[in-house]
């Protein structure tokens, strides 16, 4: 951040508080950051902040909408350029890998909003988009069985959740050994793992 934030359009003023939030939250727990501390890393008052933003839980939904816009682009794109289910599947687990070893506060921001017991906003987001994520992997799941690329008997909701637990466990691996990387590393050997749990065909 720079004195050019203190300076910008409404729009570039919320990119550049979410990117605020998200350095913050590969530095810290999320649920420490407070707007004080956001203000700062952005060089603006809180008073400029909250010119844009009607308080921190919106600040929050901003984040989350982000985190929703660009991963599920990203992973709907990587499942575009692929040819088959399957394969599409293997695209989605490595381009959201590589979305989380990119944005290392994405996934601590997530967890941290899916463990309050409180409902929020952003909290409904988090599950809103997970639950979009699901059904993108649902439908290519029902696709690799019509292809014959899966199992006939796959339960394909349960594999939606051991795909979407699996990325989750490697991003809780690498963040325990403090290491962001190890997460691209693992992942083609977990895939290749998942894949074979699908019944696909050598």
């Amino acid at each position: 951040m720079n004195d050019k934030s203190r300076h910008l359009p409404a729009a570039e003023r919320r990119a550049v508080t979410v990117e605020a939030v998200l350095e913050l939250a590969a530095e810290r727990n999320p649920g420490e950051i407070t707007t004080a501390a956001i203000a700062e890393r952005m060089h603006v008052t809180q008073g400029a902040l909250f010119r844009h933003f009607t308080n921190k839980d919106a600040i929050w939904a901003a984040v989350m909408e982000w985190v929703a816009d660009r991963l599920l682009g990203r992973v709907d794109r990587a499942a575009a350029e692929a040819t088959g289910p399957v394969a599409a599947l293997e695209a989605m687990f490595l381009a959201h890998v590589d979305f989380v070893a990119r944005h290392a506060g994405v996934p601590r921001i997530l967890f941290g909003e899916l463990q309050r017991a409180e409902e929020t906003p952003a909290k409904r987001m988090v599950q809103t988009i997970i639950a979009r994520y699901r059904e993108r992997l649902v439908v290519l799941l029902e696709q690799g069985k019509a292809t014959g690329e899966c199992a006939p008997d796959l339960d394909c909701a349960a594999a939606a959740t051991l795909f979407i637990g699996t990325i989750q466990g490697l991003v809780m691996s690498s963040m325990l050994a403090g290491d962001v990387e190890r997460v691209r590393r693992d992942a083609p050997g977990a895939f290749a793992i998942l894949r074979r749990g699908l019944g696909v065909r050598p």
